[in-house]
């Protein structure tokens, strides 16, 4: 299937969806999945490559081009982090 032409469905990882995972971390000669939470990139259904929202690590299918997926799986994590907090400071006047 050509990606170039194909729809990418990027969506966050389900439990379900642990042992595509586990063959995908396989495929890329890793020894597991990278830690939850993840975001994976799907083309036709098929799981093509995961990026953890926890450490930035990834896995991808050696066998599919995949670089520009994990370009996606980026750019979507980096609008997924919680903003940082605001601190809000009240000043009191302090007469002298």
């Amino acid at each position: 299937m050509n990606t170039h032409t194909s729809e990418i469905t990027i969506r966050p990882a389900y439990a379900d969806d642990h042992e595509a995972l586990t063959r995908l971390a396989a495929l890329d000669s890793a020894r597991h999945a990278p830690p939850s939470p993840l975001v994976i990139a799907e083309v036709g259904g098929e799981l093509r490559a995961a990026l953890s929202l926890h450490d930035g690590s990834s896995i991808a299918d050696p066998f599919h081009p995949t670089l520009n997926m994990l370009d996606l799986l980026r750019t979507h994590a980096a609008g997924t982090e919680p903003a940082p907090r605001r601190v809000h400071r009240r000043y009191r006047l302090r007469f002298a």
